[in-house]
């Protein structure tokens, strides 16, 4: 049984496909979508099904087997529907935008032709192109024999089929002799207005050099019979097809023989030593005017009218320097100062100037001569002012010395070979109103004539309102002794640091009078340092912080009281010593003690008797007070051993 089977398989199996096939296509024509659209009307029925879909799968379209030109276009990625990004082939994305089987008078193809972007054919509308109807460029009659081979549709009712030249549309005034791409010089804009830079004219049998560059397009490419620009048939064989001869034919080897497009005034070398040599007329070119264009001699273009050339000043006219040198015994010659090699640097050297009204000594001879005589091209001043060094250096000095005696005569301090060292010496500064002494006479000048301030700009100080020596010197005593100060000397002016000390030096107090102070210094005190009774502050070593007027007037101030106040109620150490000596002690035994010293006691030295010492916060102190008076407290011993 299995046998047969196997054997009569085959046939059975296109019995079922076949019926399968009828049962489908019947079915096909019992539920079709709906009626086609007036363009596919042809295509109606469903025998035509398979015409634009592929057989057995409904959604499979063959759009672009019919309409072959939309392929092509995609499939080159070139116009409207090349910009949707479809699969080249493929047809199932048209349905997105063409719907079918929606009647006869459902449009295939909607869009709004004012808003439509151009820009998306692959062709944007510049210009005045922006303002046309699509009619203008959209009409059969600029569409191709070739191209319409390939477009099925009505031609007027098609899009397809434009050039992108603009040979569609506009007239080739040209004639082709300038190519198909009018855009190397032209634009949608302006169509007379040429774009030079876009047009390669290096590629004409006249490629353009040097100045022709510039040369507009019109100047050569004049209107012709027809009264428009020619292009060709324009003579460019030699330069006088364009240009006069201003040389009246004194010149028969042409123009490019001197000159070339780069200018007119440029003449080449060459030309000066192989066309004409100059070097044979009576005026050979040397230097700097072997350079310069015959025109700018030769104005006239006449070569042959003599010229004038004995004087620089001949041809170099207007003077560049407004006659400063016409008194001079060749009138301002130029050559006087200049070569033929350049106009700079002048020959005129400092020997030269030794014989001006100015000669030029020490630094001023390493001037440059732009120094002094400031560039400012044919304004450029040689008479200058020259009686003042302030004719041309500026006052350093902010004004300090412009009055009497001195009237900024920088000469008096200074010399020509140097600004420094100032020649102002110590036999100068005693004729001024502050005398150099003592230690003052030592001091470097930049000491005290240091930069100020006060002046604008700053300048260094010369002149002070005050002498003082405050003007100079801090006041280290903070005003304890502005009273002193404030006295006149002789001449009427206050005495100022000088009431005590001197220009000798600073610790020569020989001025200071100690015994007009409340404290006059007598006996041993007179050989005392100050520093031992003006205690400075803080253990230092100076006087400069010393408070004078704290120093103690009484003697335990400055000295240790050795009998432990035993003698407090009295009059202080004066009672009974001196500040001549300490010892011996004036005290009057008589007089001040209840034990008067008589006989012999007179002859008694003062430990005789007063021998007990007591310790008084751990020292030895001798005691006074008390001291026996009984003859037995001193004389006991003896009595014994008698």
């Amino acid at each position: 049984m299995p046998k047969p089977r196997e054997k009569h398989f085959p046939a059975f199996c296109f019995l079922s496909t076949l019926c399968v096939f009828l049962l489908v296509s019947v079915s096909h024509a019992q539920i079709s979508p709906g009626p086609l659209s007036q363009a596919h009307q042809s295509l109606n029925g469903a025998g035509n099904c398979t015409s634009c879909h592929q057989l057995g799968r409904q959604r499979t379209l063959k759009c672009l087997e019919c309409h072959g030109e939309i392929g092509a276009r995609i499939a080159a990625k070139k116009g409207l529907h090349a910009t949707y990004n479809l699969k080249p082939g493929s047809s199932q994305e048209c349905a997105s935008c063409h719907s079918e089987h929606n009647g006869a008078d459902f449009p295939l193809i909607k869009w709004d032709i004012k808003t439509f972007d151009h820009k998306q054919t692959g062709y944007p509308l510049q210009g005045k192109h922006a303002a046309l109807t699509c009619v203008e460029c959209h009409s059969p009659s600029k569409i191709p024999a070739l191209e319409r081979v390939g477009i099925k549709t009505n031609l007027n009712h098609t899009f397809l089929g434009l050039s992108p030249t603009c040979t569609t549309c506009h007239t080739d005034e040209h004639k082709g002799r300038l190519g198909p791409n009018c855009s190397q010089c032209h634009n949608s804009t302006d169509w007379k207005t040429i774009n030079i830079a876009q047009f390669d004219h290096s590629k004409t049998r006249y490629p353009l050099t040097g100045l022709h560059v510039q040369v507009s397009c019109q100047k050569c490419h004049t209107p012709g019979a027809d009264n428009k620009p020619r292009y060709t048939d324009i003579p460019f064989g030699q330069c006088s097809d364009c240009h006069r001869d201003p040389h009246r034919g004194s010149f028969a080897q042409g123009c490019q023989s001197c000159h070339s497009t780069s200018g007119w005034k440029k003449v080449f070398a060459h030309a000066v030593n192989e066309s004409f040599d100059h070097s044979k007329t009576r005026f050979p070119l040397w230097g700097k005017h072997a350079n310069v264009g015959c025109i700018q001699c030769h104005g006239s273009g006449d070569f042959k009218k003599p010229l004038a050339f004995q004087q620089c000043m001949d041809c170099h006219k207007p003077d560049p320097h407004h006659g400063q040198f016409a008194q001079r015994t060749d009138h301002g010659e130029c050559a006087a100062c200049h070569t033929v090699d350049g106009w700079k640097p002048s020959t005129f050297t400092v020997q030269n100037h030794a014989v001006t009204a100015y000669p030029l000594k020490g630094g001023h001879a390493t001037l440059e001569c732009s120094q002094c005589h400031i560039p400012k091209g044919t304004d450029t001043r040689f008479k200058i002012a020259f009686a003042h060094c302030t004719d041309c250096h500026p006052d350093r000095h902010a004004g300090q010395f412009a009055a009497a005696p001195y009237f900024n005569a920088c000469e008096r301090c200074h010399t020509l070979d140097g600004y420094r060292p100032s020649t102002f010496t110590l036999a100068q500064h005693k004729q001024t109103r502050f005398v150099l002494t003592g230690g003052h006479i030592a001091v470097a000048c930049g000491e005290c004539h240091k930069q100020s301030e006060q002046f604008k700009p700053p300048s260094v100080i010369y002149h002070w309102q005050g002498l003082s020596c405050t003007s100079c010197h801090g006041d280290p005593h903070r005003g304890q002794f502005t009273d002193r100060m404030q006295r006149a000397k002789a001449d009427g002016t206050v005495m100022g640091c000088e009431a005590c000390h001197s220009t000798k030096a600073w610790n020569d107090l020989a001025r200071f009078d100690h015994s007009s102070t409340s404290f006059p210094l007598v006996g041993a005190h007179r050989a005392t340092a100050c520093i031992d009774c003006h205690k400075p502050p803080n253990l230092e070593t100076k006087l400069t912080n010393v408070n004078f007027k704290l120093a103690p007037t009484r003697c335990e101030g400055c000295h240790e009281d050795i009998h432990s106040k035993q003698f407090a109620k009295a009059s202080g150490c004066l009672d009974c010593h001196t500040s001549a000596k300490w010892k011996p002690s004036s005290f009057d035994h008589d007089k001040r003690t209840a034990f008067p010293l008589e006989g012999a006691h007179r002859n008694v030295r003062c430990d005789g008797c007063h021998k007990a010492t007591h310790e008084v916060d751990g020292k030895p102190v001798l005691f006074y007070k008390p001291t026996p008076k009984e003859c037995s407290a001193c004389h006991g011993e003896m009595k014994k051993s008698i």
